[in-house]
């Protein structure tokens, strides 16, 4: 079962959609958590690099308004005493401490992938035993990339969404059972193909919308993740859970196994979810600690060079009714805080993210989940 090979959604996977608009159901993280899609794209889709950018020349604007704002000026106050001295001196100080914390955090990251041979070899095992849980259920091998790997799993639940609907549809419409002692009365399997229309149609939707996403999707990006995270498998499991209560006894043997199926779909998207972001918050780790120390390089330039060429004398005159002086060190003290401004942007996708992501299985810990 290929990402090539996708069927086109029909009709009834329609369904889902007018779902969400009734406030039924919310498969997307956005509708979940019910925020705004501008915060949302701030603290999770935006590029991390432009976020730090922003905060920099956000810090650069205030601290020139508040320089300009407040009397006496930065000026007066360079050439009535040493601000600039005492200010980037404790910067040296917080770009040398936050660096060396910076390759301790990468250690750490690191340290999770080393260990002796025996503790590699139950990884690989268990990574095995996964892949072949996967290739079962697809009746292919499972794909390498990460992208892949879960679209075939949303496609296998996808598959066996619509044949249990299928199934139960055809039986309702005949008016009778197929003589099978396990069918239940025609009142219980009319409550069940509904039940089953309306909970196929969400499934079916729900995973094309994400598979389309995930088509193309490069790991390292955060699109495959964040793709992932609008598949709400947590529900659909308790769903199935219920069906399963509810109408065992109206359903066949064949209908059973196509349950079974889909449940064991939805079991192995979790986790493989979990597995494919806990890989991603360590690539960013790594990431955010290669920036960092790339940062703090110019930054303790920066930092030095004012403490030890810039004084009141250095920079004279004004524009536009602010101090050059006002100006260099308020943008020197932004490209001190780059370091810092990085690691804002960074930590703030990966906390978020992992409060959304709580939780693994039919546990749902609140409506944003």
């Amino acid at each position: 079962m290929s990402r090539s090979t996708r069927a086109a959604p029909d009709a009834d996977d329609t369904d889902d959609g007018a779902e969400r608009a009734d406030g039924v159901s919310a498969d997307t993280m956005r509708e979940r958590a019910g925020e705004s899609r501008a915060k949302l794209w701030l603290l999770l889709r935006a590029n991390r690099l432009l976020v730090a950018g922003v905060l920099t020349v956000g810090v650069f604007v205030a601290f020139v308004a508040a320089a300009t704002a407040f009397s006496p000026s930065l000026a007066e106050k360079v050439g009535a005493s040493d601000p600039i001295e005492t200010l980037f001196a404790s910067m040296i100080t917080a770009i040398v401490t936050g660096a060396t914390l910076v390759v301790t955090i990468g250690q750490l990251v690191l340290t999770q992938e080393n260990g002796p041979l025996g503790d590699q070899q139950e990884r690989m095992d268990d990574t095995l035993a996964v892949r072949d849980s996967v290739a079962e259920l697809t009746g292919e091998p499972a794909a390498t990339d990460p992208a892949a790997f879960l679209d075939a799993l949303l496609a296998a639940a996808t598959e066996n969404a619509r044949a249990l609907r299928e199934s139960v549809r055809e039986r309702t419409d005949e008016g009778g059972s197929d003589g099978d002692d396990s069918v239940g009365d025609g009142s219980d399997e009319t409550g069940l193909a509904a039940e089953v229309d309306e909970f196929a149609a969400g499934v079916v939707g729900n995973a094309d919308a994400v598979r389309g996403r995930l088509d193309g999707a490069a790991f390292g990006s955060f699109d495959v993740v964040f793709a992932a995270l609008d598949f709400d498998y947590g529900r659909k499991l308790g769903r199935i859970e219920r069906i399963a209560d509810e109408h065992g006894e109206a359903l066949t043997d064949a209908e059973r196994d196509r349950l079974d199926a889909l449940r064991e779909a939805l079991s192995l998207f979790g986790p493989a979810r979990e597995h494919v972001k806990t890989l991603y918050f360590q690539w960013a780790l790594i990431d955010l600690s290669r920036l960092i120390l790339y940062a703090a390089v110019p930054a303790l330039v920066v930092a030095g060079a004012m403490v030890t060429v810039v004084d009141a004398g250095t920079v004279s005159g004004s524009t536009l009714g602010v101090d050059h002086v006002t100006l260099v060190v308020g943008g020197a003290f932004a490209v001190t805080l780059l370091p810092f401004s990085l690691f804002v942007a960074y930590v703030l996708r990966v906390l978020t993210l992992a409060k959304r992501t709580l939780a693994i299985g039919p546990l749902v810990l609140r409506d944003s989940e």
